[in-house]
């Protein structure tokens, strides 16, 4: 399937960030600076990712009406959200993955690719992986308990009782698979749904845990034998995460 994006954004540095993200991900991307002109190109024709500034005047009426269409032509919604708008807006108005301004490259590559694999796996009907491990999550109201169900050296998705409130700065900690190695980390969530599934980018993994990690996922990688692949990506097998081909 073919995967392109658009944009809507008024700010050079952050278009900047994005355009260089689509290149090292070959994905084919316009940029639109109104709300007006989006929601003309949006209707000439299907975009598999759409990414909104919310400090664009109407981004919020342009969210909803995206949310409105139909799953067939629905695009996965990114949206660019600043300290000053609460997370929680965001996924109200029907976005699915939060990009925290001023854009950070990896995250940006880390939430692109998790949505190419979130569309991927709507397509296909696949199943996820289940779980090895459970990851602590310290929220407001105390610390729960989630499983996960992926796992990348750039942040994880879990799968907890109930909703999680979307906030940044969650501090977490999980046990390595198949070993007694603890991991902290600090986080944000980049993506939540009401079952209670979640996606978290780590802002900062001491780098203690930061190379048990590496080895784990190295260690791990050299036991896979089959991979799916995909112009422009390497689709690891039972794995919501890709990773740019070389």
């Amino acid at each position: 399937m073919k995967f392109n994006g658009l944009v809507l954004s008024r700010s050079t540095g952050d278009v900047k960030v994005l355009v260089s993200a689509f290149a090292e991900l070959g994905i084919e991307y316009r940029i639109s600076f109104s709300v007006s002109e989006t929601m003309e190109i949006l209707a000439q024709g299907h975009h598999s990712a759409l990414v909104v500034d919310f400090d664009v005047p109407q981004a919020l009426q342009l969210a909803s009406m995206t949310r409105a269409m139909t799953v067939k032509h629905r695009p996965i919604l990114f949206g660019m959200i600043s300290a000053a708008t609460p997370i929680a807006e965001l996924f109200e108005s029907g976005g699915n993955f939060a990009l925290y301004k001023p854009l950070d490259m990896l995250q940006v590559l880390h939430s692109f690719r998790a949505g190419y694999a979130f569309m991927q796996q709507d397509r296909r009907g696949a199943s996820r992986r289940k779980g090895e491990t459970i990851a602590y999550l310290e929220i407001h109201s105390g610390i729960v308990p989630a499983l996960v169900e992926d796992l990348t050296e750039q942040g994880l998705s879990v799968q907890a009782a109930e909703p999680l409130v979307p906030m940044r700065g969650l501090s977490l900690r999980f046990i390595l698979p198949g070993t007694a190695q603890v991991v902290h980390a600090t986080g944000d969530f980049v993506w939540t749904d009401k079952a209670g599934r979640a996606g978290l980018f780590f802002t900062n993994v001491p780098a203690a845990c930061r190379r048990d990690l590496q080895a784990w996922l190295k260690k791990r990688e050299g036991r896979r034998k089959h991979t799916d692949t995909h112009p422009g990506f390497e689709v690891r097998v039972g794995r919501r995460a890709m990773v740019a081909a070389h």
